[in-house]
């Protein structure tokens, strides 16, 4: 875990996460519909001003160089790292709400045609809202220069068509329900988070 990623030292990231008593360990439902025994609750980090600063400064310093002209993050905690991320990069923040079918901005936003957009999210597992986030900004007709995160913890399995940087990688075990070890062990499952689930 000790790995470093361009500038950053991926042990300070997971200090910080580890400070922030967001690291849990039990039987987890994750808002992709798997289970996991380690769960990252990033609104733990993330009600931190402090810990936020460091955390998306270093991540704007990995896309420093890559003429970024607006920062999109979904609903909800990329609302929190793109905006911070933005102030870093000096440039525009929205971010991507839930719609009928996928992602869409409200309240005004918008991106021009062609502008250079960075796609910022807190944890990834299995992709879904940076899917979704994808899929709206090309409707728009932006350019998505990238994709930031604060911990990818597919181990890196999870692939997009665009540059990804994560300021940590950790590979997590995720089960289907109905493989899950867990649940054969009759261990309560806990629903993290406020997703809807399903």
């Amino acid at each position: 875990m000790s790995n470093s990623v361009g500038t950053v030292d991926q042990s300070e990231i997971f200090e910080i996460f580890k400070k922030a008593g967001a690291l849990l360990k039990g039987h987890f439902l994750l808002s992709s519909g798997l289970h996991s025994d380690i769960y990252f609750e990033k609104f733990q980090v993330l009600q931190h001003p402090e810990y936020v600063e460091i955390l998306c400064r270093k991540l704007a310093s990995l896309f420093r160089d890559d003429n970024v002209e607006i920062v999109v993050g979904p609903t909800t905690g990329g609302i929190i790292i793109a905006y911070e991320v933005a102030k870093n990069l000096k440039v525009r923040s929205i971010f991507a709400e839930p719609g009928d079918e996928g992602r869409i901005f409200k309240r005004g936003f918008d991106i021009k045609k062609g502008e250079r957009t960075l796609i910022v999210d807190d944890i990834l597992t299995t992709g879904g809202s940076i899917k979704e986030v994808i899929q709206l900004v090309k409707k728009h007709e932006g350019k998505i220069g990238g994709i930031g995160l604060l911990l990818d913890r597919s181990g890196g399995k999870v692939k997009f068509d665009y540059p990804l940087k994560a300021l940590a990688t950790t590979e997590v075990t995720n089960y289907r329900p109905e493989e899950c070890p867990m649940c054969k062990r009759g261990e309560p499952l806990i629903k993290p988070g406020s997703r809807k689930i399903g």
